[in-house]
């Protein structure tokens, strides 16, 4: 394959995912965009919308129309949800052999019932899930399925911070499947780019409140089937439950995800039953290990050393570290990333390049930006 050889064209350009889109793929040796859509900006150059991508500036804003997308040898769908369903619904007919990844949710819950109570619409069916270093319940992970793929359904961030905080311990048996607790701060980014007041400088700064409250989050189902899966459930009404809650804070970018749970079958007790610290602790270090040792975008870090937001800004990995708290009883995990790169935009391009047999670590970054 030489340089350049693959045409991507990027739809949802001029928002903050499909920026982080054209800014990891910038540097790519191997893929060349050469198409930019949206909506609102049909007929302005890139430049006007994403001014940090000089590389594209000069790029005319097409409609975001299968017609437009077709032809390309991947297309990356930056969309809200419940837009991208039709539009893939129409190049999967005018154009079958083009990679299409959907950064929304449209394609990635399995149930079609959990689908139509979190989001109101009818299911568009589901498609490969973008979550390569995500465990199976038959030991192998998630990035044997992407091999060949031709329809890609990138997580949400949030998820993606859960599930590779729990999915390794909750398949050894170290923590129970119910019972689950998550609370998440998350950077305003992940709101997307369109104005909203209570995103505005005025309210946010200086201010955190939660939302998506009480199980709501559309998020919830897709966390439950990822953890279920794990298990080998069925994706909708297996064993796993999750209480949910992100939190707005006053960053850009990024996510702190902290994780609890109660002690599992496979725990380490002590003769009175109750909670063996070190030894749990040894069997939480040895199953992150086991899932993670070869990954060079989920680190472990050293004892004693937490995930921070700012050491993952800009870099495709997830920090993790874990904990127990013996006098709860309860298994701590804290999970960083940045939701617009391992969140969304650099996991997505690891998955681009599953499917097409490149090298999965291309053009993504493992360092940081500080401060």
């Amino acid at each position: 394959m030489q340089m350049n050889d693959l045409t991507v064209a990027v739809s949802g350009a001029t928002g903050y995912a499909g920026g982080e889109v054209l800014r990891l793929l910038s540097t790519h040796p191997t893929v060349n965009v050469t198409t930019v859509c949206g909506h609102s900006s049909v007929g302005e150059t890139l430049g006007k919308h994403q001014p940090h991508l000089p590389r594209y500036a000069d790029l005319v804003v097409q409609d975001s129309t299968a017609e437009v997308l077709a032809g390309h040898d991947i297309v990356v769908l930056a969309l809200p949800h419940g837009q991208s369903g039709a539009i893939a619904a129409e190049l999967a007919e005018t154009s079958p052999d083009t990679l299409i990844v959907d950064l929304a949710a449209d394609h990635r819950l399995i149930s079609a019932e959990a689908w139509e109570q979190f989001y109101g619409s009818a299911h568009q069916g589901t498609w490969t899930y973008g979550l390569p270093e995500m465990l199976r319940a038959d030991g192998t992970k998630q990035r044997e399925a992407l091999k060949d793929t031709k329809r890609i359904a990138v997580p949400g961030c949030n998820v993606t911070a859960v599930t590779l905080g729990l999915a390794p311990i909750l398949k050894d048996g170290l923590i129970a499947p119910a019972g689950l607790n998550a609370v998440l701060a998350n950077g305003v980014s992940g709101a997307g780019k369109a104005l909203k007041p209570h995103l505005t400088a005025a309210e946010i700064l200086g201010d955190a409140s939660p939302y998506g409250t009480g199980g709501t989050h559309r998020h919830v189902p897709e966390i439950e089937q990822n953890l279920n899966g794990v298990l080998g459930e069925d994706a909708a009404n297996g064993p796993t439950r999750i209480s949910f809650t992100p939190t707005l804070v006053p960053m850009s970018r990024g996510i702190l995800a902290t994780l609890t749970a109660d002690p599992g079958p496979q725990a380490p007790q002590t003769a009175d039953g109750s909670l063996d610290e070190t030894a749990i602790i040894g069997a939480l270090q040895r199953s992150f290990a086991e899932a993670y040792a070869d990954e060079p975008f989920v680190r472990l870090l050293p004892a004693g050393q937490w995930p921070r937001t700012s050491a993952t800004t800009g870099s495709n990995v997830a920090q993790i570290q874990f904990t127990v708290d013996e006098r709860a009883s309860k298994v701590l995990v804290v999970v960083a990333l940045d939701n617009l790169v391992r969140g969304t935009a650099g996991q997505a391009i690891q998955s681009i390049h599953l499917a097409l047999g490149l090298e999965e670590t291309t053009a993504l970054p493992l360092e940081g930006v500080a401060p």
